[in-house]
């Protein structure tokens, strides 16, 4: 008998709790029915949410931005500073002594080198000289009988054409000599020479040695490069977006390899065509002389933009998501199931210029700059609230 009680006692337990579910899940239902669907541009927050993600707001500033602008490049030389030496009629090479590194002056001698070809030259050329000298003679004297009546004018132009040939062949003649570095006017039956000096077109620094002794070279073989350090120029690498940021006459201040010294430069000439890959190129003197900056070198430069008033935030205000960037603005407080509420609006913004921990905005037309409310602290803690779709968000 006592068993039958517990048992029934049991059952009605059972039967009540059973009823009290039941309850329950329908009071649940009823309450979800009425939840709140927010617009997707829309972050809603309880006050200890707030307090707990550090969020603050301000006003929207005027601000005079520099728009200092970091650019990446590379230093270069100026073509007339860079020099490449060739042999014009080639030759076997009878000495050399200079090695990369080695500075050499304008006129030196970088090395001797020996052709047959040289002997010939100045051989036809002497040949030509002393031919022309009696076919001068010659021109003068049947002018002279010419106008005398006494020499005929078929005469005197098979005289004229002679004289005229020769003379075109010496002046050639004298090029090709200039050419390997023999100067005509000091060249005479004693002097001639199987092998000639390669001089130095400018003054700098051996930057490539390609030849060694007894190695013959070709006329179109690049025996020595040589560069002058002197006049360097900067070329920079801008973003398609930056291009209007730029003009000749801005100041530049770059470093090389992690150096702490600054270095100045100028720009002096702005690309005028936008590259492949929507990269923008901008060349840049470089001011005074800077001790180890050597052409080649990679560089990182901020350059100096004109100050202008802009609408300004601090940069910590404005978030990423999806490649666009967007601010987050008051929007209203209230009250759900008595306790109280805030919300933010997610608005998307243009960036423009940062200086000094600010960034210019361009904000959508219908935003009132001077009355808006903008989140300048905790921007990114809204926009994980919002991301995240509840675990700060009610």
């Amino acid at each position: 008998m006592k068993t039958s009680k517990f048992i029934s006692a049991a059952s009605f337990i059972m039967c009540c709790s059973m009823l009290l579910s039941c309850k329950g899940g329908k009071e649940n239902k009823e309450e979800s029915a009425v939840v709140e669907v927010l617009p997707i541009d829309i972050v809603e927050l309880r006050d200890d949410q707030i307090k707990m993600a550090g969020i603050e707001t301000g006003s929207i500033e005027w601000r005079s931005l520099s728009g200092n602008l970091k650019v990446n490049g590379s230093v270069g030389v100026a073509p007339e500073n860079l020099a490449t030496v060739c042999m014009p009629f080639g030759g076997f090479v009878k000495s050399v002594t200079l090695m990369p590194g080695h500075a050499v002056t304008k006129g030196q001698t970088l090395a001797v080198l020996e052709n047959q070809q040289f002997v010939e030259i100045q051989q036809n050329y002497l040949e030509a000289k002393s031919k022309l000298e009696f076919a001068e003679a010659e021109f003068k004297r049947h002018s002279e009988l010419f106008k005398e009546d006494v020499y005929s004018q078929q005469n005197l132009q098979k005289v004229t054409a002679d004289y005229k040939g020769l003379k075109a062949e010496v002046k050639a003649l004298e090029q090709k000599l200039a050419m390997i570095g023999i100067d005509p006017a000091n060249l005479h039956e004693d002097d001639i020479s199987r092998s000639v000096s390669l001089i130095s077109p400018i003054s700098g620094y051996v930057k490539a040695v390609n030849i060694n002794v007894g190695k013959y070279v070709a006329s179109s073989d690049i025996l020595f490069e040589i560069v002058n350090s002197d006049k360097l120029y900067l070329e920079l690498t801008l973003f398609e977006k930056d291009a209007d940021k730029v003009s000749v006459g801005q100041k530049i201040r770059f470093f090389i390899n992690n150096e702490t010294e600054q270095h100045d430069a100028v720009i002096y000439q702005t690309g005028r065509t936008i590259n492949a890959d929507k990269s923008y190129k901008v060349y840049a003197l470089v001011k005074g002389v800077c001790k180890n900056l050597l052409p080649g070198m990679y560089v990182n430069a901020t350059i100096e933009a004109a100050s202008s008033s802009v609408i300004a935030l601090p940069s910590e205000a404005i978030v990423s998501f999806d490649d666009k960037d967007y601010i987050f603005v008051f929007e209203k407080t209230k009250t759900e199931g008595g306790k109280p509420f805030t919300e933010y609006r997610m608005i998307e913004v243009q960036k423009g210029v940062t200086d000094g921990g600010y960034t210019e905005i361009i904000l959508p037309k219908g935003l009132d700059a001077k009355s808006a409310k903008v989140v300048i602290k905790g921007a990114y803690n809204l926009l994980s609230a919002k991301k995240n779709a509840g675990e700060m968000s009610c």
